[in-house]
């Protein structure tokens, strides 16, 4: 492939990388990771309420990864709050999960603006060789592919399996029960979602300037050097 077709991939995938880096970071720092309704299960239970009289029980909830609002209703009209998930709720998360999606954040952020140093770097210099050059473009791109569904399936499994929202909702609740009635991934989620497939698009657009696959030159050699040891 002509050098100047090279730079114009190389180029676009930076523009790519660097956009990932900007996505995530404003991303992380949103509060718009879920969002959802919350009932007032105690208020709803005595009134004995049904179809569109749960309205009045019904209160939002919406929270990102460091803090969020609440809108409590149970029959007397809405109280709105907002709250940080750090310190107030550390005793109602499961923390240590909560904390590996914030890292797999960062290692989203830090390493597509390694690769998108690399890309540029390929595109205008000279490309190193190894790790650091063409080839490492694959692993610093795949890297970031990894580490952005791994924050999805993170955040998923907090939300699903620990009853996040649950949680939140019902934190330094004394009189009132609130339950989980709807909850829908918001727009930060799914700009991770959008940065799985735009680094997925890095790794067409690298083959596509002539870069094969790690491995594949090996693979090939040895299949080669068998088919001439069986002719002698």
């Amino acid at each position: 492939m002509p050098s100047r077709q090279k730079q114009l991939l190389f180029s676009l995938s930076g523009f790519i990388g660097f956009s990932c880096v900007l996505t995530a970071a404003v991303a992380t720092g949103l509060p718009y990771w879920l969002n959802g309704t919350v009932l007032c299960r105690t208020g709803a239970d005595l009134v004995n309420a049904t179809g569109p009289e749960l309205d009045k029980f019904l209160g939002d909830l919406s929270y990102g990864l460091f803090h969020g609002q609440r809108v409590k209703q149970c029959g007397l009209g809405g109280r709105p709050s907002r709250f940080s998930l750090f310190p107030d709720l550390l005793s109602a998360i499961p923390v240590g999960l909560h904390v590996t999606v914030i890292f797999f954040c960062g290692v989203v952020i830090l390493f597509s603006s390694v690769a998108t140093g690399f890309f540029f770097f390929n595109a205008f210099g000279r490309p190193y060789e190894t790790l650091q050059g063409p080839m490492g473009l694959y692993l610093w791109t795949v890297i970031c592919c990894l580490s952005s569904c791994l924050v999805m399936i993170l955040f998923a499994s907090e939300v699903k399996l620990h009853h996040l929202s649950d949680q939140i909702a019902n934190f330094n609740e004394v009189n009132f029960v609130y339950q989980t009635y709807s909850e829908s991934y918001d727009r930060s989620f799914w700009l991770f979602f959008l940065i799985f497939l735009l680094q997925g698009l890095n790794i067409l657009l690298i083959r596509l300037a002539g870069i094969k696959f790690p491995f594949q030159e090996t693979k090939e050699a040895a299949l080669s050097g068998g088919a001439a040891d069986l002719m002698y």
